[in-house]
């Protein structure tokens, strides 16, 4: 059990030290940050076509990362192997296109092959690497320095430091062209609708809202009569008019509380025991995680959707949104 703490206590600092140098490199990087990266930023927000990313190795597989990040934040944007690109898939390059080359050294071979044929094609040739004076430096029109001063692999071999930074970098990038293109919540939500993310982001209450079969009653009507319309109509509360708008609910707590009391009669108006002035939505647009959020502070199930004079249009329940697996904001 003892000879294992050394070994132990090694992996750990091992660790810790190995998140110390990509944290560093990271934080280095910061004060590097220039009028290049504005003139990459300005160079890839004027393209009326595609910004393609490529690179080989480590590199190519950043990119790819750095590709998707961007297309999934309104850059519209692919990742291109070099290798592939000599045989055919240049064809993919447009001439309203730009390309992001990422290579560290600035001398792989593969995306060297194929600079000298993306300059014939008169397109911004953006690129991410350390070797200021490299091969794809000097075909570049803009650099972005990727450099660090050493891995974090203890070998010095493995692209650990740089390949985190070149992703930061990116990311950076990213963000930068989102702002620059005001790019909302709405926004994202048409590139994800799949999934969790994309459900929270993109469906709406009139998505999810019910329309029919709505347990409404009158706010004379009997408690006896208001409690089998709320057990026909399944969603545990019944909603209460007064000539055809939303005055009240009655939830079934608001009925087991009515037990409690000692003037307690089924014969009494049901609005006698409900809840008046319910929170209530008219936007039907309205994003299903807000709604969830506004039954969630309220602590209520159900939020009734009325139209502009106050009629009930429709009721957004909780178990609907959680089976639909809207999650709110603070998730």
């Amino acid at each position: 059990m003892n000879s294992n703490r050394p070994d132990t206590q090694s992996l750990v600092e091992s660790a810790r030290e190995t998140l110390q140098i990509e944290a560093q490199a990271l934080l280095s990087a910061t004060d590097r940050i220039d009028t290049a990266f504005v003139e990459a930023v300005e160079s890839i927000y004027a393209l009326k076509g595609k910004l393609i990313v490529t690179g080989i190795g480590k590199s190519g597989l950043v990119g790819a990362k750095i590709a998707a990040t961007l297309a999934s934040t309104g850059t519209s944007s692919f990742f291109l192997h070099p290798s592939e690109a000599l045989h055919g898939d240049l064809g993919m390059i447009g001439p309203e296109d730009g390309v992001l080359a990422i290579s560290y050294s600035g001398e792989s071979e593969e995306l060297s092959n194929i600079l000298p044929h993306i300059r014939r094609f008169g397109i911004p040739l953006l690129a991410m690497t350390a070797g200021k004076s490299s091969t794809l430096a000097r075909y570049a029109d803009t650099v972005l320095d990727i450099s660090v001063e050493r891995e974090a692999c203890p070998l010095g071999a493995a692209p650990t430091a740089s390949t985190t930074l070149t992703m930061a970098l990116g990311d950076a990038l990213a963000v930068a062209l989102m702002k620059k293109r005001n790019f909302k919540k709405e926004d994202f939500a048409s590139f994800h609708p799949g999934g969790s993310l994309g459900r929270r982001l993109f469906v709406k209450v009139a998505d999810l809202m019910r329309r029919e079969d709505l347990p409404i009653v009158e706010a004379q009507t009997p408690l006896k009569e208001a409690i089998v319309t709320m057990s026909e109509g399944k969603l545990g509360n019944v909603l209460i008019t007064r000539e055809g708008r939303l005055e009240a609910i009655m939830s079934d707590g608001d009925l087991r509380r009515a037990l409690m009391r000692t003037d307690f009669d089924m014969e009494r108006p049901v609005i006698d025991y409900a809840t008046p002035g319910p929170k209530a939505i008219r936007d039907t647009s309205l994003l299903a995680s807000d709604a969830l959020a506004l039954i969630e502070a309220a602590k209520v199930q159900l939020l009734p959707v009325l139209d502009e004079e106050d009629r009930i249009h429709g009721v957004i329940h909780l178990h609907d949104l959680v089976s639909a697996g809207i999650k709110s904001e603070k998730v």
